[in-house]
């Protein structure tokens, strides 16, 4: 079964079918359901549970069908940024355990709480207004303690560790507060071999045993991120937190491509030639004439551009798989299209354009895309743009 979602300005709009999009972002369900398996059982080897992570549209997949699919291949639980992002996936009907750790004050509380949402504190003004949103409704909140173990982001630092740990242990015997977890997060763990990745092992396992200390017995004792899940066995713990691995990517390439791990890239990014033409030598190509063609050649028009998340620093060097051959972005990246030298080589208008996908068919993959622009495939994938209809190939009925 496939499922095309898109945005609608009524709501109400019909729907083209799949192979007339202008451009448009395949997921394969199918894919990400065996990575979630492959990661499983990799994370069981080590007797830890898996959390897929959703966030941001499950890394611009599309978070809900991603995390139905998740579920399905036994996740055991996922991971949101947002309580938004969490409150939403309980709407679409999810039940299972979920975690969500970005907040800021004044944050729904009340509404995560009755949602059976675990939620994370780092700092005891976090851990004050849960247990008083937690009192207001009559219930105990889940609560997830974030440590920072050297990443310097989110997390308390250890000088406030023991007194939010403490603090915690009060609200669990006031009946406000259960803390079921305790975490952190690596900050290098993609380089492998990086000396700040045992620093921080060392420092959460004094962080746990501050909490034991204070009489805190969580359920589940969670640092890995993906790479960790890949590569660092003895940071498994009780729970693995799998983000880019899910969607088959890898997180860096010292760490190794998806392959090696048995894994495969879910999202396929395609488009239709909107135009073919032919030009006289020294033409100018697009803003800026910061191309202009060496002989007389065949333009080809991509109707996708950054307003669809294809970056702008892509300009004369964004891989994209067109008549056969990889092709490079001609010229400027505009805000809706832009153009491929096809030199010599026939095409027409609806031709497929293949920006990226698996690499089965010799198309470029997001870390091509990557390496072109000089970032990492997470921000590939996540930056295509809400007007690209996301349709989710393979899913289960």
């Amino acid at each position: 079964m496939d499922v095309v979602s898109e945005p609608s300005a009524t709501g109400t709009a019909a729907r083209p079918r799949p192979e007339a999009h202008r451009v448009r972002a395949e997921i394969d369900l199918a894919a990400l359901r065996a990575n979630v398996r492959a990661l499983r059982e990799r994370a069981a080897g080590t007797g830890a549970g898996l959390m897929a992570v959703v966030k941001a549209d499950a890394y611009g997949h599309g978070m809900v069908p991603c995390a139905r699919a998740a579920r399905r291949a036994g996740a055991d639980w996922l991971g949101t940024a947002t309580p938004e992002e969490a409150l939403a996936l309980r709407a679409a009907g999810d039940r299972g355990r979920l975690l969500c750790w970005l907040w800021t004050p004044g944050g729904p509380w009340r509404e995560a709480i009755e949602a059976d949402v675990d939620v994370s504190a780092s700092d005891p003004w976090a851990l004050g207004e849960i247990t008083a949103a937690a009192r207001a409704r009559g219930r105990t909140a889940r609560v997830h303690l974030k440590a920072d173990t050297g990443l310097g982001r989110g997390g308390c630092q250890p000088a406030g560790w023991e007194a939010l740990t403490a603090a915690a242990r009060a609200a669990e015997a006031e009946g406000t507060v259960k803390v079921t977890g305790v975490w952190s997060h690596f900050a290098c763990a993609d380089e492998p071999g990086h000396p700040s990745i045992a620093a921080q092992l060392a420092a959460f396992r004094e962080a746990l045993a501050t909490a034991a200390r204070a009489g805190l017995d969580p359920e589940v004792r969670h640092i890995a991120n993906s790479p960790a899940t890949l590569t660092l066995p003895e940071a498994h713990f009780d729970l693995v937190r799998t983000g880019v691995s899910v969607y088959g990517l890898s997180p860096s390439p010292e760490v190794g491509v998806p392959a090696d791990f048995g894994l495969r890239p879910v999202m396929t990014l395609r488009a239709r030639l909107a135009l073919v033409k032919r030009v006289p030598a020294g033409h100018g190509v697009s803003y800026g004439h910061h191309y202009t063609t060496p002989g007389e050649t065949t333009l080809a028009l991509v109707p996708a551009g950054y307003a669809d998340g294809v970056p702008r620093h892509a300009s004369g060097g964004g891989p994209v798989l067109v008549a056969g051959k990889w092709r490079t972005v001609a010229g400027r990246v505009a805000m809706d299209q832009f153009v491929v030298d096809l030199g010599g080589d026939a095409a027409a208008e609806g031709d497929e354009a293949v920006l990226f996908g698996p690499g089965d068919a010799g198309e470029p993959t997001a870390e091509d895309w990557a390496r072109a622009v000089g970032t990492i495939g997470y921000e590939i994938v996540t930056r295509i743009g809400a007007r690209v209809p996301r349709v989710h190939l393979n899913a289960e009925a």
